[in-house]
């Protein structure tokens, strides 16, 4: 396993402003890889301009249930009547290659001794939520790496094998040996725990540990953006309130 620290995004939903804000904060802390776990589109105003970044920086990127359906003409009955426009929506603002790209995008990756997932290991597909130690547990038994990083619930937050949960903010996570971790990573681009601010975290490879961090980023001009689109006006309302 290389030595490397890794920012690892989640859930960027098109958020331009705020991914702009992750990726100069990044450089800062001196940031050498970038990993994803999932929807790099949906419910904001620029999601090409955020796929054609995440590729620009070689980002390894796992497949999240917007990027699945922006690339997959599957029904969408079955989706909230908002998620399913802004799906729409979407599928209209990616070009054929765009497209083609998120197609590609594997369920779940390996690499330098840890896992990405975009919800769980046992059921990647089925897009379930963890918000829970109970609904935890299965996924712990498909997860042969140490670290396991996660998105869709846009809530950051630690699950330890030993049944700890602990909620994360701008705080620092050591890694012990013997553990197991779940770790969900925040949302860049749609926080919904309360706090309007960014959220990625950096894996330090060879310090074993992972630093929590949230940022202030250009709010008003990602609503504006919205708003312009002529999406649902509930998108821009809930960044200000991080719900």
């Amino acid at each position: 396993m290389k030595s490397a620290r890794y920012a690892v995004l989640g859930d960027i939903h098109g958020n331009w402003e705020a991914l702009s804000t992750v990726l100069a904060d990044a450089a800062e802390q001196g940031v050498t890889e970038y990993v994803s776990v999932g929807d790099v589109v949906g419910y904001n105003a620029d999601p090409a301009a955020c796929l054609e970044k995440m590729r620009e920086l070689n980002c390894v990127v796992v497949r999240g249930n917007h990027d699945h359906y922006c690339s997959h003409e599957e029904s969408l009955h079955d989706f909230h009547p908002l998620a399913a426009k802004v799906i729409s929506w979407t599928r209209d603002q990616l070009s054929e290659e765009q497209i083609e790209y998120l197609r590609q995008l594997k369920m779940h990756v390996s690499m330098d001794g840890f896992t990405l997932v975009h919800s769980t290991l046992d059921m990647p597909d089925h897009w379930g939520y963890v918000f829970d130690s109970l609904e935890a547990e299965a996924h712990f038994n498909y997860q042969h790496t140490s670290v396991c990083f996660y998105g869709h619930t846009h809530v950051p937050v630690v699950f330890d094998k030993l049944g700890r949960v602990t909620r994360r903010d701008t705080e620092m996570l050591k890694i012990e040996i013997g553990h197991k971790y779940f770790i969900n990573v925040g949302s860049v681009g749609q926080p919904r725990d309360g706090d309007p601010r960014c959220a990625y975290v950096i894996y330090d490879t060879e310090a074993k540990t992972v630093e929590f961090r949230r940022l202030t980023y250009d709010l008003a001009t990602a609503q504006a953006k919205i708003r312009e689109a002529g999406l649902p006006e509930r998108l821009a309302e809930r960044l200000a309130i991080g719900k």
